[in-house]
């Protein structure tokens, strides 16, 4: 199928690994010119490198911005031009006590996870209004609906990403501009991946072995019976990149694999 991405131009937050690299390469794939974006210049430039060398004909380039800092996505903004797609991927986790978490922290999690896309949808979506096409695809989590007691802060800015994702999606009435949200389940990142390295490697169990277990004991009734790869949400955000996907703005759609139980 021919996605009509040839020729649009994405910028995608938080995008050297994982959902956004995924992303990144998906839409490389269908003719797109990506931009990618890190918080470290090694890594960043890393991630760049290895899709210049997959796709050696594709337009692809990187910046850096750390988007726990202001200063830096306010030059960022200032260098996003002809943007027809924004995947609002960028986001930082991890788990913690409800009671020992300090305000400081989800202060930072609301800025990384929802200011970013909040910003950036400032700065592109009046453009994508006046060219009548575009595309802002925010990458949630299940964990924004089925908030986990030991993630609280985390859900709460997956929570606000969708309701943010959901309100732009009313400025785009009577236009070709679409906003919708992605609710992915839990996925085999980067991060994940090391972690799970490094909890076998401690307990000298096999990391294959020790990855099962924990979706089994974390989400025994996911459909998949396994973790969901990055490819698989890139799939579904590369489509809902495309003018194929107009009839759909203003949702929320799962890539969850069954881990949400409501219908």
């Amino acid at each position: 199928m021919d996605l009509q991405l040839n020729g649009k131009k994405a910028f995608i937050s938080g995008s050297t690994q994982g959902i956004g690299f995924a992303i990144a390469a998906k839409l490389l794939q269908e003719g797109a010119e990506v931009m990618i974006n890190g918080r470290n210049p090694d890594k960043t430039q890393n991630a760049l490198e290895q899709l210049q060398q997959a796709f050696p004909e594709a337009k692809v380039s990187a910046v850096v911005a750390d988007f726990s800092k202001k200063e830096e996505v306010a030059t960022l903004l200032r260098s996003l031009e002809n943007i027809d797609i924004l995947i609002n991927n960028v986001g930082i986790f991890d788990l913690a006590d409800f009671y020992e978490t300090p305000e400081e922290d989800w202060y930072q999690y609301f800025e990384v996870n929802v200011m970013s896309g909040m910003r950036l949808s400032q700065k592109l979506l009046p453009e994508m209004i006046r060219k009548n096409f575009g595309r802002i695809i925010f990458i949630s989590s299940e964990s924004g609906v089925n908030v986990p007691e030991n993630m609280i802060h985390y859900g709460m800015t997956k929570a606000a990403m969708a309701a943010l994702s959901n309100g732009l999606s009313k400025l785009t009435k009577g236009t070709a501009v679409t906003v919708n949200t992605i609710l992915g389940g839990p996925t085999y990142s980067d991060g994940v991946a090391h972690t799970v390295a490094q909890i076998a490697q401690a307990q000298q169990m096999d990391a294959g072995q020790l990855k099962q277990a924990i979706i089994q004991q974390s989400n025994p009734h996911i459909l998949l019976q396994r973790f969901i790869e990055p490819d698989e949400i890139a799939h579904l955000a590369v489509y809902l990149s495309s003018p194929l996907s107009i009839a759909t703005n203003g949702s929320s759609l799962r890539a969850d694999s069954g881990v949400l139980k409501t219908v």
